[in-house]
């Protein structure tokens, strides 16, 4: 959307008088038209290159070779025939011609119901951007707007979607609560609904406030680019992040900008904590983080809630335990923990003789727990010690050894958190609505975006270690056996599936997993 001049209109009685002069300007240009054939030719022509563009650019770089094949070979057919160039150059005219018979008038400011949302949102800051001891107010009662708004963006429906607001030196722009109080005013008045981002200059004493278009939901899982040690959360908006990977859209294939969490021994974020509400996507983003460690390391599976959503990994290849019972997650963390310990001592040996990894401790390991708070609660009851007091050597020691943890637990159950996992999981992901308050204790800062009441499932934040915020939407990986996943969705899960080593039935259970050292 092309940002749009400001123009000087200072009061309601000057829009008539603009819309007069705007509709004489149009008919002048019209008569122009007619006297000048070549101005409407151009004006086609333009337009069919504009059009073309878009379709080059919207065109798949795989496809893009075999489109200029079929372009190539058409001209050279165009130019064998007798008089093939002339004809298509008298067809290209006429096209421009009919293209651009019709002239678009140029809209060169807001309306009279955007000016009228304008003066809105200038008269609802004035309490907050004005003292009585200022003797020239930038807002004031009744003043004029274009003085405080210097730039601006409408939609179709004449919603604002770009701002950019100036206001007095005075305002308390470094305390949280009178920025929180102005992004919530704009919010409002600029419409519900919509996913807003505030980016204050303290320095120019301006606000820009701009709406964010929605993140797409039609990725689902598939292999992705990443290197070694890169995990796909989900993708964000263009402009956060610096990289893109290729994804399947459906049927198209499109460059996506991914959110890569870096695990391994040179991370400074190896274990992540994932929270959210019921039915906000925590179980696809574990399922889907299980999918991409399978193809190149081994998993541990522990569910707290036992409702089955990981069966689909039951005895797979790489896939070494899949627990819903208490006794069964106790033997699966507590072989996990004396892994870890044989992984840094055969670490530690080899440096010292002066001898490579060992290719044993190489393959990494990934622990994936689900709602660990359900089997606290269990195991008090039975006189038993919390799993999850079994995860501090893989917390601690877990990144020299190739161990990473992923937790994912829901917003009530976050005080049944020990404190080594809430120290160590540095890599944080919030999914579901969740206000600013939990959004904050759970990545440490609040989001910049203020966040719409109804999302899809595995829309939320991402934050790694000390990084920004960012937007995430996580790739769709439903269980592939429920009856109420698509058929498109269960076929890429079930394509990213390893093979099965044993029946379902003759599965290994982590109880008979062996512990080396």
């Amino acid at each position: 959307m092309a940002r749009r001049p400001l123009p000087r209109i200072l009061s309601s009685t000057s829009v008539p008088i603009a819309r007069s002069r705007e509709i004489a300007r149009t008919a002048a240009d019209s008569a122009t038209d007619v006297l000048h054939p070549l101005i409407t030719i151009s004006r086609g022509l333009r337009l069919i290159a504009a059009a073309l563009r878009g379709r080059w650019t919207a065109t798949p770089r795989e496809r893009r070779g075999p489109a200029l094949f079929l372009l190539a070979a058409v001209v050279l057919v165009v130019a064998l025939i007798p008089y093939g160039p002339l004809l298509a150059l008298i067809t290209v005219m006429a096209a421009a011609a009919w293209k651009g018979r019709e002239r678009v008038p140029v809209k060169t400011g807001p309306d009279e119901a955007e000016l009228g949302r304008l003066q809105a949102l200038y008269e609802a800051l004035v309490p907050y951007f004005s003292v009585p001891e200022d003797p020239s107010p930038l807002f004031a009662h009744g003043g004029e707007w274009a003085g405080a708004f210097s730039e601006y963006e409408f939609d179709d429906a004449g919603r604002v979607t770009r701002l950019l607001i100036r206001y007095p030196a005075y305002f308390t722009d470094g305390e949280p609560e009178a920025r929180a109080r102005i992004e919530q005013l704009l919010h409002t008045k600029s419409g519900r609904g919509r996913e807003y981002r505030f980016e204050w200059d303290e320095e120019g004493n301006q606000l820009v406030m701009r709406v964010l278009d929605a993140l797409s939901t039609a990725i689902a899982a598939q292999h992705f680019v990443a290197g070694p040690g890169e995990t796909v959360l989900g993708f964000t908006d263009a402009d956060a992040v610096q990289r893109t990977v290729p994804v399947a859209e459906g049927e198209d294939v499109r460059d996506a900008p991914p959110v890569f969490w870096r695990t391994g021994p040179r991370s400074t974020e190896p274990h992540l904590l994932a929270v959210g509400e019921p039915g906000s996507g925590t179980t696809t983003l574990l399922r889907s983080i299980a999918l991409q460690a399978l193809q190149h390391g081994d998993v541990l599976v522990v569910e707290g809630s036992g409702t089955g959503e990981y069966a689909c990994l039951t005895g797979r290849r790489g896939v070494l335990a899949v627990e819903c019972g208490l006794a069964g997650a106790l033997a699966t963390l507590e072989w996990a923990a004396h892994e870890t310990e044989r992984r840094l001592i055969a670490a530690n040996r080899a440096r010292q003789a002066g001898h490579p990894t060992p290719d044993d401790i190489k393959r990494p390991l990934w622990i994936l727990l689900d709602r660990p708070s359900v089997f606290g609660h269990l195991a008090a009851a039975d006189g038993r010690p919390d799993p999850q007091q079994l995860l501090q050597i893989p917390l601690r020691h877990g990144r020299a050894a190739g161990v990473t943890v992923v937790v994912a637990e829901q917003f009530d159950s976050l005080e049944a958190l020990t404190e080594p996992v809430r120290t160590h999981t540095r890599a944080r992901v919030v999914l579901g609505p969740a206000t600013p308050a939990q959004a904050e204790w759970v990545l440490g800062v609040p989001p910049h975006t203020t966040p719409t009441t109804a999302v899809p499932p595995g829309r939320g934040y991402a934050r790694l270690g000390t990084g920004p915020v960012l937007r995430l939407q996580v790739p769709a990986t439903p269980d592939p056996y429920d009856d109420a996943t698509s058929e498109q969705h269960r076929q890429a899960v079930l394509d990213l599936l390893p093979e099965r080593d044993l029946p379902v039935e003759a599965a290994p259970r982590a109880e008979a997993v062996p512990a080396e050292g």
